[in-house]
């Protein structure tokens, strides 16, 4: 007789932080049993903790041995509950798994068992069928033996945000995190200087005036001449340097006054020597504020030597748009340049990686059903990560509401178990 189904409650959690019961099933019910069998969840254990599969007076206690370097399958057979020995027995179990996919394994005898050459790879998530020949009399037991898995309703799944993709090649940009500041590029800066020495007669401006091109924001007095000029400003922006007050004589070769536009902005990036050969221009760059607030996507415009000559720091330059004034000069920026990119045949999104027992895993999904895929892991990036083995090209795996499908999995009592 079939056990019923697990009913269980995922609770979807939305973007907007609503949280919504949703009705869901638990594991999927399990192969039909043979008579006498107990429950998946209240089997009977043998003498080496394994499962005890009983046909009349004859049993076979099934084990996962995972001692070794390879988890296998090792067979105890019994007689009116005597060990008996494994050259009377034949023996076959047959694995049926997502995706579909069957193992097959044929029994040899070995010491006081009977043992199955080929390995029994994770998840241990299947439907069990085993035969046994003892004696000219046939036994067959089916059974569900499932772990990391749950069957959870479409409806209830896309109200719980549960997004997936594809199992495929990607593109992995290997990259490298910088630290810089804001400032106003070359051509945003403009020295006032007197044209003629002399002092300073009037001076409009101050520390963070903002002038226009051609406004008139001094008038000095010649020491030849006698006669007063006007100086303007060269270009439109914001005093951001002030050497000089009224009074002042001119002609040392010091600006009297230094003008920036704030609109006109670059990151500059400290490149250190283990760095600096792997950065070049054009390539591609994320820039963000220190505080995480704002981002902006460019691409290195030009890397050159620190003005200070006795430095080996370079500097990388990162055009910024003005963005209404949410970049100003100063301000400490945070960036991930992409040094390198290649393509690898499989990869997985990084933010579908969960973790399950000892394992790194995704969740893939076959119709309702959603099951761990234990994952062999290569190189990793923020967006991508390559995989070396553990899940086949084309499947579909979660990428978003993965921790939804995980709580379930842990709610439906699906362990590692035999």
């Amino acid at each position: 007789m079939t056990p019923p189904l697990v009913s269980r409650r995922l609770i979807a959690v939305s973007l907007m932080a609503l949280a919504a019961g949703v009705a869901a099933c638990g594991q999927g019910a399990p192969a039909e049993k043979a008579e006498g069998e107990a429950a998946a969840a209240d089997y009977e254990r043998g003498p080496h903790r394994g499962r005890m599969l009983r046909d009349g007076d004859f049993a076979l206690e099934v084990t996962i041995y995972e001692d070794g370097p390879e988890p296998l399958f090792r067979l105890y057979p019994y007689l009116k509950d005597k060990p008996i020995d494994p050259r009377q027995v034949q023996a076959a179990i047959t694995l049926g798994r997502l995706g579909p996919k069957t193992d097959r394994f044929a029994f040899t005898p070995e010491n006081d068992y009977l043992t199955g050459p080929g390995v029994v790879s994770e998840p241990h998530s299947f439907d069990v069928a085993v035969t046994a020949t003892h004696a000219g009399a046939q036994h067959r037991w089916t059974y569900a033996s499932y772990e990391g898995r749950t069957t959870i309703a479409a409806d209830a799944a896309r109200a719980g945000g549960v997004t997936v993709e594809r199992v495929g090649p990607a593109v992995l940009g290997e990259t490298l995190p910088l630290t810089g500041r804001v400032e106003i590029t070359p051509e945003g800066q403009a020295e006032v200087h007197a044209r003629y020495p002399g002092r300073v007669m009037s001076l409009n401006v101050q520390l963070g005036t903002r002038v226009s091109r051609g406004q008139v924001i001094a008038r000095v007095e010649s020491s030849e001449s006698l006669q007063t000029y006007a100086i303007t400003a060269p270009i439109s922006g914001m005093i951001v340097a002030k050497n000089v007050n009224v009074g002042s004589i001119t002609g040392s070769g010091e600006p009297m006054l230094m003008i920036g536009d704030p609109t006109r902005l670059h990151a500059e990036f400290l490149l250190y020597p283990r760095d600096a050969e792997r950065v070049r221009a054009g390539q591609p760059v994320t820039v963000k504020s220190l505080a995480g607030d704002y981002t902006f996507n460019g691409r290195i415009e030009a890397v050159l030597p620190s003005t200070d000559l006795t430095s080996q720091v370079l500097i990388a330059h990162v055009d910024l748009p003005f963005q209404g004034g949410v970049w100003r000069p100063g301000l400490g920026v945070s960036g991930v340049v992409q040094v390198g990119a290649g393509e690898v045949p499989l990869a997985v999104r990084t933010k579908a990686l969960q973790p399950f027992r000892d394992f790194t895993v995704v969740y893939a999904r076959f119709g309702t059903t959603y099951e761990v895929r234990m994952l062999e892991l290569g190189r990793r990036t923020p967006e991508w990560t390559e995989v070396l083995g553990g899940i086949d090209p084309g499947v579909e795996y979660v990428v978003d509401g993965a921790f939804l499908i995980r709580a379930d999995v842990e709610k439906s009592g699906a362990s590692h178990d035999h």
